[in-house]
């Protein structure tokens, strides 16, 4: 009587196989922190909103009738000072409208200026520091990646036409400012010591901003 061998089971797996992604690819690149971003998108939406919500009108900015050239100096510092506690949203909107129309009217230094921000925010502002950025195969630490950006903003503030293009509009920009508030005379505003000034827009944004730079100052060093 012929014995039969057990013949072996050949199982196979038809189940899902997982592959490992290749050396230096990009799928260990984190993903942009969208939550970030949107967040800091909406809060910087809210302060101008808020901004604008306490500047005067323009039609009291450009009275004619209210403009006289001041007897002197002492004179016209403290209308520019009483000008500056009353228009100081017109004034702020009025430097970024010069800044912003000086940009437009060359485009190369907007482009330079748009990717320099984009690339900080999120390479280095909203982007977690774990795990460390990969691009084109290479893996950078944030120490890297914070002296990149900087080589890259020297480069581009100070070897470009952005840097003398937003420098030259400041400059305009708080002149036109000075003249109109040393021109323009202040006894028909009403100031009010006791009512909030209107900084609790755009201008406490950038003193929130401070603050949280600060607050974030021993995270951003630990990262470094």
């Amino acid at each position: 009587m012929a014995s039969t061998a057990p013949l072996p089971l050949s199982s196979t797996n038809q189940g899902t196989t997982t592959t490992q992604p290749a050396p230096g690819s990009f799928q260990n690149t984190p993903p942009i922190a969208t939550p970030a971003f949107r967040a800091f998108i909406s809060r910087i939406s809210d302060s101008v909103r808020g901004a604008l919500s306490h500047r005067r009108p323009w039609g009291e900015l450009v009275d004619r009738s209210a403009f006289s050239r001041p007897d002197s100096v002492s004179e016209a510092t403290a209308r520019l000072r009483k000008n500056y506690s009353y228009f100081r949203v017109n004034y702020v909107l009025l430097i970024g409208s010069v800044l912003a129309l000086s940009l437009l009217s060359n485009p190369f230094s907007l482009l330079l200026l748009v990717f320099l921000s984009a690339a900080w925010l999120f390479l280095y502002l909203l982007r977690p520091s774990d795990p460390p950025l990969v691009l084109f195969g290479r893996t950078f630490s944030d120490r890297e990646t914070l002296g990149v950006l900087v080589a890259l903003s020297i480069v581009v503030v100070f070897l470009t036409s952005v840097g003398s293009i937003i420098i030259s509009s400041l400059m305009l920009g708080l002149l036109l400012v000075a003249c109109h508030g040393s021109f323009r005379v202040p006894e028909d505003l009403f100031l009010d010591e006791q009512e909030p000034t209107p900084a609790a827009g755009l201008l406490s944004f950038l003193g929130g901003a401070a603050s949280s730079a600060a607050a974030a100052a021993p995270a951003v060093a630990a990262r470094v």
